[in-house]
């Protein structure tokens, strides 16, 4: 039994890959508008250049599971801090966009990896009693590194010409801190239990995965990560600034509303890490559910009849419901959904699932903003939202509690 000092430490280095994750994702939001002056892209190929790092993420998730079975948890998450690394020097000095999409892509790697290995990992050393705390720390430092990379945007904004090589460079400082950090990490038990006895596959074993006994958690973890995406969710961050700027805020407004929408995300993502082991995680689902469903039916509503502020403060509503409800519970769910043999592969196939419908929206998005009003792209996503309360009240089955198997 590890005391809780060391619980601690292992939970939170673990977890700061989450903080990477959420700042490689977000920082493209600052830099993408002069990204797309500076090689006169158009939507089409910007949109390409901003789901590179979602593409490479799909990647990552797909074959993390069996990367992580086969070189370890502590291995893989070394690996992650090396690859966000090289991501952020490249990003900042590309010769061009596909050369930035190559660096993306790398970052993306990394993404999807730390997507599997950081809550298998956190899932395995933690007691079934604050496993539900521990394992939300990753959603935690995600947020919080979506907060730091809207703040250092806000920082870099009037950089001039260079701005947006600062934004995207400055992550390898905490990459390279989180990959020394890592050397302090111990091997999962349970993955060393499982080599010992050669339960640890070699490589996927997707014909024993994708049978009738893992049906249940197979579409659990499809329909939570799909409902996560169709949200909207990852629209409003990667476009944050933009999006604020269709509700008729100026461009220092804009930038300085997306800080605040990193702040009350931090906030309520707190929350819900202090409610999931009290409340559970279907409860924090409902919550969250109807935050969606009532948020982006005002935000639609106030875009289409041009009241910006209510719009701005919609987005708002939206967020906080994402973060206590979905962005809390997923990563989570998922983990406690699987047993032991297919615990990466689970996380991996719903990882896989929530990256790839993520970087669809990312690509999309630019084209849809072009060619629709802001109003039909918010009443889509609720509609889908309307989906989500029905699936979360009828089909999710509450994991708090559940000693892993």
């Amino acid at each position: 039994m590890k005391s809780p000092a060391k619980l601690w430490f292992l939970a939170i280095t673990a977890a700061l890959s989450g903080f990477l994750f959420g700042f490689d994702t977000i920082v493209i939001s600052g830099a993408e508008q002069q990204i797309q002056d500076l090689w006169n892209l158009s939507p089409a190929l910007h949109g390409w250049v901003l789901s590179a790092a979602l593409w490479g993420t799909v990647a990552g998730s797909l074959f993390g599971g069996s990367v992580i079975d086969l070189m370890g948890r502590k291995k893989s998450l070394f690996c992650v801090g090396v690859l966000y690394f090289v991501s952020a020097i490249w990003s900042a000095f590309p010769s061009g966009p596909y050369t930035l999409m190559i660096a993306r892509f790398i970052g993306g790697l990394g993404v999807g990896v730390s997507t599997i290995a950081a809550p298998v990992y956190i899932a395995e050393i933690s007691p079934a009693e604050s496993r539900g705390r521990f394992t939300a720390l990753f959603q935690f430092n995600i947020v919080f590194g979506v907060l730091v990379a809207y703040a250092s945007n806000y920082f870099f904004k009037d950089y001039g010409e260079s701005a947006w090589r600062w934004m995207l460079g400055v992550e390898a400082i905490p990459a390279a801190v989180f990959t020394v950090l890592c050397l302090f990490l111990v091997e999962s038990p349970r993955w060393l239990k499982m080599r010992e006895s050669h339960q640890a596959p070699i490589r996927p074993d997707f014909r024993s995965f994708f049978t009738r006994e893992n049906r249940g958690p197979i579409l659990l973890a499809f329909f939570v990560a799909f409902f996560n995406q169709l949200s909207g969710c990852n629209a409003v961050n990667y476009f944050a600034p933009r999006i604020f700027q269709m509700a008729g805020l100026g461009r220092d407004s804009a930038f300085l509303s997306s800080f605040g929408l990193g702040t009350l995300n931090f906030i309520a993502t707190f929350t819900g890490l202090w409610l999931i082991d009290r409340l559970g995680r279907k409860t924090l689902l409902l919550i969250g559910g109807i935050g969606y469903v009532v948020s982006l039916s005002a935000a639609s509503l106030f875009f289409g009849i041009g009241n910006g502020p209510l719009a701005a403060a919609s987005i708002f509503l939206f967020m906080a419901s994402h973060a206590v409800g979905q962005g809390t519970v997923i990563w989570v769910l998922i983990s406690e959904s699987f047993p032991d043999r297919f615990r990466a592969l689970g996380q991996s196939f719903g990882s896989f699932t929530h990256w790839m419908f993520a970087a669809l929206i990312t690509l999309f998005f630019p084209m849809a903003a072009a060619a629709f009003a802001p109003w039909k792209i918010f009443a889509f996503f609720g509609v889908m939202m309307v989906f989500h309360l029905f699936w979360v009240i009828f089909v999710v089955r509450e994991t708090k509690g559940k000693a892993l198997a």
